[in-house]
């Protein structure tokens, strides 16, 4: 009787083992920069693990042209590729912590 309560603690103490593992990842991935570039370098788009943008920086050039479309197109493409990097990372961060095992629920906490 007493075996499976140990089993049980046991596995809280390592749910809460996770938990604070999980939390430190999540801070130090919150915490990186993830940088992508549209157009050859036009356009440079930064952003946070939390997928938030953080910076923007447009080559004055590429503004003289006055094509609008074009811009607003490149700036699109560069923060979607910054957060596609962020995305991953965020993955592949999961992966190390849960031993590569599928947690159901844990891959829609970080854009999957």
């Amino acid at each position: 009787m007493f075996g499976k309560l140990g089993d049980i603690a046991g596995m809280m103490k390592q749910a809460k083992e996770m938990q604070s593992r999980m939390k430190e990842m999540q801070e130090r991935v919150a915490a990186s920069k993830f940088e992508a570039d549209a157009g050859a370098g036009a356009v440079k788009a930064t952003v946070n693990g939390k997928l938030e943008l953080a910076a923007i920086k447009l080559d004055p050039e590429m503004v003289k042209g006055g094509d609008v479309e074009m811009i607003e197109d490149l700036i699109r493409a560069a923060i979607v590729a910054a957060q596609t990097k962020a995305a991953e990372a965020m993955k592949q961060e999961m992966q190390g912590l849960t031993g590569g095992m599928n947690i159901p629920g844990l891959d829609k906490m970080f854009g999957g």
